[in-house]
């Protein structure tokens, strides 16, 4: 008898970053270790339990920006470069570890850069391999904001209903079909949003737990089935017992002793000549990805103990497997008292997985075959559960968010204030261009298109969490002012009828994401790449 089911969600997204203005761009590495450290190994798992019959299903995001860089050519030569270059390193610390501790990292790290490399020899793209594993029925993929602009805080329905318009368009570009869900960038709802998904035909989204525990009316199963909205788009919640598991900075599995320390890295650790030509090129030492030490415990990073692959990705086997052992009880629990077996959502960033936890796509497939081979649980996805379950209550969630604290605060706060009287007005000048030009051609459209990309990327919520966390603030805090800058100069060249293609091409070089884009997405219709 099935007593629950399980949806397993990773929202794979990352901000637009493209320099073709520099040959090397520091921030272009957040890309690059997320491809090495995240996406090939967790679509390796994939792939691997499909080829042997393992009915594994999970759902994932793959963000409008995410998408448009995993296919960029520039993008991912540097990319092929820099795994390249990582190589070489590998290849030398193989001999010079050989007969020391740090041995069998050493060769897992070479074998694993070798691995990316003639796995992209052989997809050619990341997006060809994840579309071959959604028409193999192993990933449900979702789209998201266009620029995972956080909707809450945009002032116009025109603004909202253009990441959500530009984001359908894009996923069709990428994927060849319709997206059924959405997930809210940063899981940020407010009552009035799923009337612009339902414009979009998209079936389903995600929120944050409380979102649904404080609807209207109260929900009579809480966050375990999901909840139809008036407009008949569906919501489903997170379940806040599987988060702990993997997010709890005291009890969560990647604090664990034999796991890889994230904070220890050859980059720092090296001799410096010995490292140098594998920096950055302004030479400052950063993280070059090989890491040898495992968290050990409460100790200072000088304490901790070698790095041993084999011990730790075993520990993430049987995590897997405890976790589901877990889910099992849970699930039980929640029928004998909900009499209907319910339906437990696990979202998470799929960059904790393989980046932040290097261990984490080998929990993933732990967890995904645990769910296989019980005959009391199956792994789902919102699309099928949705067509297996179709009556369900009608509940409004509320405004919400699964940020810290739960709300807005994340985005709007003394750090990042400044930004949204910049924003707003942006907002409210596409608009008025779009309706006051309706069917733009020539010159005239590709500075409107161009406007448009420029407001997607100032909206980006990264930028206002950057700030607030206080991580890469100079770079967050140039990201916006100079796309507003570049939206304000194409805006005054609108109107006042000083066309000039000279300025206007380096602009669209630079900026280049969306090439489908239609500005009338900020029209009074808003119908156009919908």
């Amino acid at each position: 008898m099935i007593v629950g089911e399980l949806l397993f969600v990773l929202h794979a997204h990352l901000p637009f970053v493209r320099h073709p203005e520099e040959p090397v761009f520091l921030e272009e590495s957040w890309l690059f270790e997320a491809i090495t450290e995240t996406y090939i190994p967790l679509l390796e798992r994939l792939d691997r339990m499909h080829r042997e019959g393992i009915p594994a299903r999970l759902t994932m995001t793959w963000s409008p920006p995410l998408c448009e860089m995993l296919v960029d050519p520039l993008l991912m030569e540097r990319y092929r470069r820099h795994v390249g270059r990582l190589l070489d390193l590998a290849e030398q610390e193989v001999p010079a570890k050989a007969h020391s501790p740090f041995a069998e990292a050493a060769v897992m790290y070479r074998d694993h850069f070798r691995y990316c490399l003639a796995m992209l020899d052989r997809h050619g793209t990341i997006i060809n391999w994840v579309r071959n594993l959604v028409e193999a029925g192993v990933i449900e993929a979702i789209t998201c904001g266009a620029t995972h602009g956080y909707l809450p805080l945009m002032i116009t329905d025109e603004a909202r209903n253009a990441q959500i318009a530009v984001a359908v368009a894009n996923f069709r570009k990428h994927f060849h079909r319709a997206p059924r869900g959405i997930w809210l960038p940063e899981c940020g709802y407010q009552p009035g949003i799923e009337q612009l998904l339902r414009r979009h035909n998209i079936r389903f989204f995600f929120v944050e737990s409380h979102g649904i525990y404080f609807g209207s009316p109260r929900p009579r199963y809480g966050v375990y089935a999901p909840v139809y909205t008036r407009s008949g788009v569906a919501a489903f919640g997170r379940d806040p017992e599987s988060s702990r598991s993997v997010w709890s900075a005291e009890s969560g599995y990647p604090g664990s002793a034999p796991y890889r320390e994230f904070y220890r890295d050859l980059g720092y650790d090296g001799d410096y000549d010995y490292v140098r030509n594998f920096l950055h090129p302004d030479g400052i030492r950063r993280d070059l990805g090989l890491k040898y030490h495992a968290v050990t415990g409460k100790v200072s990073l000088d304490q901790k103990r070698p790095y041993q692959p084999t011990e730790a990705f075993g520990l993430a086997m049987r995590h897997g497997q405890e976790f589901i052992t877990q889910r099992l009880h849970q699930c039980r629990h929640l029928r004998a008292i909900l009499n209907r077996s319910p339906v437990v959502v696990a979202p998470y960033d799929a960059e904790l997985f393989g980046h932040w936890w290097y261990e984490g796509p080998q929990f993933i497939e732990s967890a995904l075959r645990a769910v296989a081979a019980c005959p009391e649980l199956v792994a789902t996805t919102p699309t099928r559960y949705l067509e297996a379950n179709s009556l369900h209550q009608v509940v409004t969630p509320c405004a919400s968010s699964w940020g810290d604290n739960g709300y807005s605060g994340v985005w709007i706060n003394p750090t990042n204030d400044w930004s949204y009287r910049h924003l707003h007005a942006a907002e409210e000048r596409m608009r008025s261009c779009a309706a006051a030009h309706p069917q733009a051609s020539g010159l005239t459209r590709r500075i409107l298109n161009q406007m448009a990309r420029e407001l997607l990327l100032a909206q980006s919520s990264d930028w206002a969490f950057i700030l607030t966390t206080n991580t890469s603030p100079a770079y967050a805090s140039r990201r916006i002012r100079d796309h507003i800058n570049r939206f304000t100069g194409l805006y005054d060249m609108l109107q006042q009828g000083s066309q000039d293609p000279d300025l206007l091409g380096p602009i669209e070089w630079r900026d280049s994401i969306f090439q489908e884009i239609d500005y009338r997405v900020y029209g009074p219709d808003g119908a156009p790449g919908s």
